[in-house]
């Protein structure tokens, strides 16, 4: 589970309810203090929200860049609609080309860029292959060609065999008591818990399968014009670097490596992190 180092956004932006034709999702506006270059619209990973982005919403800002972190169907602040057919990949990815209709009026123009996080970047894929139009690049974060490891296949199964059986509460205690030592007491255990409760469990149900069942997508993705960028941590326990390296290659895609972080860039190493997706976005 990611840990966001607050769940307070930062001044450059406030929490709002972005309305498109399938329906309100919740996000994060962050908002250069002068006109935008362009707009970034940054999907979160598995059991995660848009908070996982908050370390990053203040440097990308200053940069020039409008953001929008959202909350996808069934995460957190985004109601679910409690049905697993409307967590299907082909569903998440069309909320999210829904979601570029409703912020492109209001940005530069020029596209958005779209980047996902683990789970996020499979559905970000599914997004563009559905259609690129929107769309002035990738960045996939610490997401892989195909399905996840067969580790975290084994524990996806695990959670969503015991969503199936008890509450979400019940899961959440469980989940606590099989923390390692050093996320014990962090500090932020109510936040997480909170967000945890408003997860709605057949979305988590619906993309953990899909994340141990993800075809390999790549040459598909490689077909289009669209600029990517594969980003990650210099050690990842759900795809392995070496694999993320490949993908990178296989789609001729910039490849940046953030020293000291893991599965979550965006949260153990956010300046850095910002200054790669900087970089990359400037450079189109």
């Amino acid at each position: 589970m990611s840990r966001p180092p607050t769940f307070t956004p930062p001044s450059c932006a406030r929490a709002r309810v972005l309305r498109t034709t399938r329906g309100d999702f919740a996000v994060l506006d962050a908002t250069p203090p002068a006109r935008a270059h362009s707009t970034a619209l940054l999907l979160p990973g598995y059991t995660g929200s848009k908070e996982d982005f908050i370390a990053l919403l203040e440097p990308l800002a200053a940069a020039g860049f409008r953001v929008l972190s959202v909350d996808g169907r069934g995460q957190y602040e985004t109601e679910g609609t409690g049905g697993p057919g409307s967590y299907a990949q082909g569903e998440l990815a069309r909320d999210v080309l829904a979601q570029a209709a409703a912020v492109d009026g209001a940005g530069p123009a020029g596209g958005i860029h779209l980047l996902g996080h683990s789970l996020g970047g499979q559905i970000a894929r599914a997004a563009v292959l559905l259609d690129a139009a929107p769309f002035r690049s990738l960045t996939l974060m610490s997401s892989g060609p195909a399905e996840i490891d067969p580790a975290q296949q084994k524990k996806a199964r695990l959670l969503g065999d015991a969503l199936s059986r008890w509450s979400m509460a019940e899961v959440w205690q469980m989940m606590r008591v099989m923390d390692p030592p050093e996320d014990a007491d962090t500090g932020d255990g109510e936040d997480l818990r909170r967000r945890w409760m408003r997860h709605d469990p057949a979305q988590l149900i619906a993309t953990g399968a899909q994340l141990s069942a993800e075809p390999d997508r790549v040459e598909e993705l490689a077909a289009l014009s669209l600029p990517v960028h594969v980003i990650s941590g210099e050690r990842d326990d759900v795809w392995p670097v070496p694999l993320l390296d490949g993908m990178a290659q296989r789609l001729g895609a910039r490849r940046t490596v953030i020293e000291g972080a893991e599965h979550s860039p965006n949260t153990a190493r956010p300046l850095e992190t910002a200054a790669a997706l900087v970089s990359f976005w400037a450079g189109l």
